[in-house]
C-alpha cells in the first residue's frame, strides 16, 4: 500500500531509567524510521538515571524532548509525563515504546498503514499494536492481547500477528500506535497505575470508550521479555512483599484494576493471585522441611 502523509505529526514517548545502551539503541532505531513526510517529534522521561542516560541523550539526539522525573515514577507514572507533555501539543499519533525495543526497518510505516486500512473500512478510531521478539532467539514477547474464556477475565494471551490486522483486546505499551481521536476519548494512563497494567487497562478503556484495539501485522521489533527473578529461598514474608510491591501485583493499583474488569466477583479475583503465591510458598516450605528427615 503507497501512501503519504506530508503534513502529519506523530509524537514518540517513552521513559527511560538506568539502561543507556538499550536507550540509544532504540532511539536510532526510532530516528531510522521512514515517516512517510511526516514530522517525527520524541519525548523522554528520564527519571533520575545515575548512568549518564540524560546526558548521552542530549548529546546524541539534541531534538528529543527531555524531561526530568524524581526516580518515583516507574513505567506508567513516567510514560504519563510523557504522553501528558506531547499530548498538549495535539498531535495526529503518538507512538508509544519501551526503552528496550528496538524498531524494524518500516514499522512505524506499517503501523500507520495498518491504521489507515482500518479508517479506510470505516472502522472505529483504533489504537495499532506490534509485535515484539526475543532477540537472538525470535519468540514473541509482546504486542496484542485477548482474554482466554469469560471465565477467566483478567488472564491474557498474546496473540499471533498474521500478514493482516486482528482485533485485539488489549495490548502491551512496548509498541503501540494511538491516533488523536483515540487519546480524545480515553485520555491519559490512570495515575492509579505506576509500574505494571496502565497499558492493559489503556486498551480496555478505549474500547469502553467506543474505540478499538488491533495488532498491526508481522513482528515490529526486538524487545526481551522480564520474567519476574526467582525468589524461591526467601522467607515466606520476604516474597510475599516482593508480590506486593510496586513492580508486580502492588494491592491498590491491583484492586484498580479487578474491580474495573474482573466483573461482580472482583474481590476474589483481587484476592486470589496472593492465596495462591502463599499457598505455593508454604507447600515449598514444608517439602524442604521434610527433605532432611527422608535423608535421614
Amino acid at each position: 500500500m503507497s501512501m503519504s502523509m506530508a503534513g502529519t505529526r506523530i509524537a514518540a514517548v517513552m521513559t527511560v531509567y538506568n539502561r543507556v545502551d538499550l536507550t540509544l539503541d532504540c532511539l536510532r532505531s526510532l530516528q531510522a524510521q521512514d515517516t512517510l513526510e511526516a514530522t517525527l517529534d520524541t519525548y523522554v522521561v528520564d527519571d533520575a538515571s545515575t548512568d549518564g542516560t540524560p546526558e548521552r541523550i542530549a548529546s546524541e539526539h539534541p531534538d528529543v524532548t527531555l524531561l526530568a522525573g524524581d526516580g518515583n515514577l516507574y513505567w506508567n507514572g513516567g510514560m504519563r509525563m510523557a504522553f501528558g507533555a506531547a499530548l498538549q501539543r495535539d498531535y495526529d499519533y503518538y507512538l508509544w515504546m519501551n526503552d528496550d525495543t528496538r524498531l524494524d526497518d518500516g514499522a512505524l510505516r506499517r503501523l500507520l498503514e495498518t491504521n489507515q486500512v482500518l479508517r479506510q473500512r470505516c472502522e472505529r478510531p483504533s489504537i495499532v499494536a506490534g509485535t515484539t521478539r526475543e532477540p537472538g532467539t525470535g519468540v514473541l514477547t509482546y504486542g496484542g492481547r485477548r482474554r482466554l474464556s469469560r471465565r477467566q477475565p483478567l488472564l491474557f494471551t498474546l496473540v499471533e500477528p498474521s500478514q493482516t490486522p486482528q482485533q485485539v483486546e488489549t495490548m502491551n505499551g512496548n509498541i503501540a500506535l494511538i491516533p488523536r481521536e483515540v487519546a480524545a476519548r480515553v485520555g491519559n494512563i490512570d495515575p492509579a497505575f505506576r509500574q505494571q497494567m496502565g497499558d492493559f487497562d489503556y486498551g480496555l478503556r478505549a474500547q469502553r470508550a467506543g474505540c478499538s484495539v488491533w495488532l498491526a501485522p508481522g513482528v515490529l521489533g526486538e524487545c526481551a521479555e522480564h520474567p519476574p527473578r526467582r525468589t524461591d529461598e526467601q522467607p515466606l514474608i520476604a516474597e510475599l512483599r516482593r508480590l506486593w510491591s510496586i513492580k508486580e501485583l502492588s494491592p491498590r493499583a491491583w484492586a484498580t484494576f479487578t474491580r474495573r474488569w474482573a466483573g461482580p466477583l472482583w474481590p476474589a479475583y483481587w484476592l486470589s493471585p496472593y492465596v495462591r503465591r502463599g499457598l505455593r510458598l508454604m507447600a515449598e516450605r514444608v517439602r524442604s522441611l521434610r527433605a532432611p528427615l527422608r535423608r535421614n
